[in-house]
């Protein structure tokens, strides 16, 4: 596949979940359950394709994340506490792909900065649980457990850049308010509109982000060899093959 073919792939792909995503929300907002349940199995896959379609070098993580995280839409559309667990399960495994990739890439770099992001989605993570913990039943553990993995997607994404970074946060978001409801909180106006939409919003951030820091890294280190001097050998002073 050429070049252009491959970028024009990536543009329709992403067009697709724009529109699909579009489709799904304006279905939560009429009351349109088929067509909400018909349209939400679909957006990861298109995501996932765009990324595979956007760069050959895309991490190899990144699309089992979103295929993955397409499982638990699936499962979560079922009123089962089984059906609910299989779906946390599968966002589990896409969040453990998330966390290994951004670790792989560097996340976790600058330690200092590391350190204060653990320490105040930490601190978000105990208040939040806290909270909840009363409500939740025999959910406690799961979520508990499930809520961990959440963060450290959190707290590594945000070692990749500012859209991954807000990726992470926005999913943190998103299933924060699914847990509301699982521990019998009064709902927001628009809650479920509020999940979606947010949970939406950080899977293409966490996508774009991750594509977009590659580049960067490729960026780097080009310039990094085109820099005067790297065509030297550190001892002699002289250019490869030149007399000495």
């Amino acid at each position: 596949m050429t070049i252009t073919r491959r970028l024009r792939t990536a543009r329709g792909l992403l067009a697709g979940y724009a529109v699909t995503s579009a489709t799904h929300l304006g279905a939560i907002a009429a009351g349109a359950s088929v067509l909400r349940n018909a349209t939400k199995p679909a957006l990861m896959p298109l995501l996932a394709a765009h990324t595979l379609a956007s760069s050959p070098r895309a991490p190899k993580l990144l699309a089992p994340a979103l295929l993955l995280s397409a499982g638990g839409d699936v499962a979560l559309q079922f009123d089962d506490e089984t059906a609910f667990l299989a779906g946390m399960g599968s966002f589990a495994a896409a969040h453990v792909c998330y966390v290994t990739m951004f670790v792989q890439q560097g996340a976790l770099t600058d330690r200092r900065r590391t350190a204060v992001v653990a320490a105040a989605y930490a601190a978000a993570w105990a208040a939040m649980i806290s909270q909840l913990w009363p409500g939740l039943g025999d959910l406690k553990v799961p979520v508990a457990g499930y809520s961990l993995l959440l963060a450290s997607t959190a707290v590594t994404s945000a070692g990749r850049g500012w859209r991954t970074g807000l990726g992470g946060a926005l999913f943190l978001l998103s299933d924060s308010l699914i847990a509301t409801r699982l521990a019998g909180w009064k709902e927001l106006p628009g809650h479920e509109l509020l999940i979606m939409s947010t949970y939406i919003a950080a899977q293409f951030l966490l996508a774009a982000g991750t594509l977009r820091a590659l580049e960067l890294d490729e960026e780097a280190d080009g310039a990094d060899r085109d820099k005067p001097g790297d065509e030297y050998t550190g001892g002699a002073g002289a250019p490869l093959g030149a007399p000495a």
